[in-house]
């Protein structure tokens, strides 16, 4: 599972049929203390998240599938599959 954030809505008039009626949203995953990590993902939304909303994603096509519940729509990789509330740090010191 990977944290991260979302930046963008993408719109797509033309895509394959795994995609029809999904939302797609553009995700900068983030490190334990929300700084930019990596290169931003498409995902597909399965839990109405918005832009600037903290979320959860699922990176295996298995897993994604089975957030959005078509197990037959195997060109499907990411997706995400929670909001997060926030993330809490043990201190150690």
């Amino acid at each position: 599972m990977i944290l991260g954030q979302i930046v963008a809505s993408v719109v797509s008039t033309e895509k394959h049929a795994h995609y029809k009626g999904l939302k797609l949203l553009m995700v900068q995953p983030l490190d334990a203390q929300g700084k930019p990590k990596g290169k931003p993902l498409l995902a597909v939304d399965g839990v109405q998240a918005g832009i600037g909303d903290r979320v959860i994603l699922v990176d295996e096509g298995g897993s994604a599938r089975a957030v959005i519940g078509d197990e037959s729509a195997v060109t499907i990789r990411t997706a995400i599959c929670g909001i997060v509330d926030r993330v809490d740090i043990e201190d150690k010191e």
